[in-house]
């Protein structure tokens, strides 16, 4: 239980940067001394996956958390940077006209 509300609270921290997502799986699996944590977020137009691992279940949760925020980071600047490409073709076919 501990765990499910730790979870929780480190992605709520990733929901506030990329309203988009539309679904979120995560898997945190014990494997001898290998402790693992991965999940596969769905947004609209794909999806993310990222896994990490760690000697401590929290210590990969922690690791996971930040690999999934600098993913869909890294998305939300790309989606960005299309929708600002696509104003300037507009404004440069106008200017030609």
């Amino acid at each position: 239980d501990s765990l499910r509300n730790y979870v929780s609270t480190k992605l709520e921290k990733i929901e506030r940067h990329f309203d988009r997502i539309t679904n979120m799986r995560v898997i945190l699996s014990v494997e001898k001394q290998r402790q693992k944590a991965e999940s596969t977020i769905h947004i609209s137009g794909g999806e993310i996956y990222a896994a990490a691992e760690g000697n401590d279940l929290y210590a990969a949760i922690d690791q996971l958390a930040d690999k999934l925020d600098r993913q869909l980071i890294k998305k939300k600047e790309k989606t960005k940077g299309h929708k600002h490409r696509a104003k300037v073709i507009n404004i440069e076919q106008t200017l030609d006209r």
